[in-house]
C-alpha cells in the first residue's frame, strides 16, 4: 500500500525534486506571524504533558482514585498525551523554521495516529458519560457493572474501534494518484487535506472519511445526550434541592470537557464540509485549536472542578517538597 502510494507520486507530470515527500505549508495567508503563533502552541504543548501526566501520577500513587471515573480520566490523558506528541513537534517545526517536509509513509502515519486517537477520545467521552449515568440513575449496582474487568474492555474496544475505523484510510489514499503539486495547505497530514492533492476519482475516500466522521461523532454525541436526558430525569426526582445540587455537580467535569472537546471539532468538520466561502486559514486554524485546546484544557477542568484530584494534586507536591527538605538536610 505504501509502496503503490509512493510510486503515485513519482509519475512524470510531478514537479517535486524529491516525489516521496510532502510539504506541510502550515497556515497559507498567515506565514508571516507562525513564530507568533508558536508561542500559544508551546504553552499548550507544555501544559499537556504537565496536566496529564499530573493527573496519571496523581491517579496511580493514590489508592482512593482507583476508581472507574478516574481511570476514564487515565485513558483520556493517556490519549492525549499520544495526540499531542503525533501533532506538536512537527506543528512547532513548520512554525519555527518552516520545516514542513514530511515523507509518504511518515505523512500515512501522522494522519491515522491523529484521526485515530481522535476517535479513541470520543469513545472514552462516550464511557464516562456512561459512568455517571450507572452512578447517578443506578448508584446501588455502580460497582458490579463498572468492574475492573469492564473498564479494562472498555479501554480496549477504545483503541480497537479508533484503529479499525481509521485503518481504510491510508489503503484508500494508497490507489490515488499523486500527479500535481505535494504541497498539503496544512499544519499536519489530515485526511481530506491529502486527498485533495489527488488526480483520481477521490469520492470513495470523501464517502468514508464523512461516514466515520458521523459514526463516531453522530453516534457517540447521540449516546452522550441520551445519558444525560436519563441523568436530568433521576436528578428532578430527587427530593431535595442539596441532592440534586450534589448530584449534578458530580456532572460538572464531565459535561466541561464534552464541551471542550466536541464544540471546535463540530466546528471544524462542518466548514471543512460546508463553508466553501470561509477562508482556508480560518479551516486551518479551527482544526489546530481542536487538536491543541482539549488536551491542554481537560486536566485543568478536571484538576480545578474535582476536589478529589484537587487535594490529592497538593497532598504528591507537598510530599515531594517534603522529601527534597530531607534530602537537603
Amino acid at each position: 500500500m505504501l509502496r503503490a502510494f509512493v510510486q503515485s507520486m513519482e509519475s512524470p507530470n510531478h514537479t517535486n525534486l524529491d516525489p516521496s515527500v510532502f510539504f506541510l505549508l502550515g497556515i497559507p495567508g498567515l506565514e508571516q506571524f507562525h513564530l507568533w503563533f508558536s508561542l500559544p502552541v508551546c504553552c499548550l504543548g507544555t501544559a499537556t504533558i504537565v496536566g496529564n501526566i499530573t493527573i496519571l501520577i496523581v491517579v496511580a500513587t493514590e489508592p482512593a482514585l482507583h476508581k472507574p471515573v478516574y481511570l476514564f480520566l487515565c485513558m483520556l490523558s493517556t490519549i492525549d498525551l499520544a495526540a499531542s506528541f503525533s501533532t506538536v513537534p512537527k506543528l512547532l517545526a513548520i512554525l519555527w523554521c518552516g520545516s514542513g517536509h514530511i515523507s509518504a509513509s511518515a505523512c500515512l502515519a501522522q494522519m491515522f495516529f491523529i484521526h485515530a486517537f481522535c476517535m479513541m477520545e470520543s469513545t472514552v467521552l462516550l464511557a464516562m458519560a456512561f459512568d455517571r449515568y450507572v452512578a447517578i440513575c443506578h448508584p446501588l449496582r455502580y460497582a458490579t457493572i463498572l468492574t475492573d474487568t469492564i473498564i479494562a474492555r472498555i479501554g480496549v474496544v477504545a483503541m480497537v474501534r479508533g484503529s479499525m475505523l481509521m485503518l481504510p484510510c491510508p489503503f484508500l489514499i494508497g490507489r490515488l494518484s499523486f500527479c500535481q503539486s505535494h504541497v498539503i495547505p496544512h499544519t499536519y497530514c489530515e485526511h481530506m487535506a491529502v486527498v485533495k492533492l489527488a488526480c483520481g476519482d477521490t469520492r470513495p475516500n470523501r464517502v468514508y472519511g464523512l461516514t466515520a466522521a458521523l459514526l463516531v461523532i453522530g453516534v457517540d454525541l447521540f449516546c452522550i445526550g441520551l445519558s444525560y436526558v436519563f441523568i436530568a430525569r433521576a436528578v428532578l426526582r430527587l427530593s431535595s434541592r442539596e441532592a440534586r445540587s450534589k448530584a449534578l455537580g458530580t456532572c460538572g467535569s464531565h459535561v466541561c470537557v464534552i464541551l471542550i472537546s466536541y464544540t471546535p471539532a463540530l466546528f471544524s468538520f462542518f466548514t471543512h464540509r460546508f463553508g466553501h466561502h470561509v477562508p482556508l486559514h480560518i479551516h486551518i486554524l479551527l482544526a489546530n485549536v481542536y487538536l491543541l485546546f482539549p488536551p491542554a484544557l481537560n486536566p485543568m477542568v478536571y484538576g480545578v472542578k474535582t476536589k478529589e484530584i484537587r487535594e490529592r494534586v497538593v497532598r504528591v507536591f507537598q510530599r515531594g517538597q517534603g522529601t527534597g527538605v530531607k534530602v537537603s538536610e
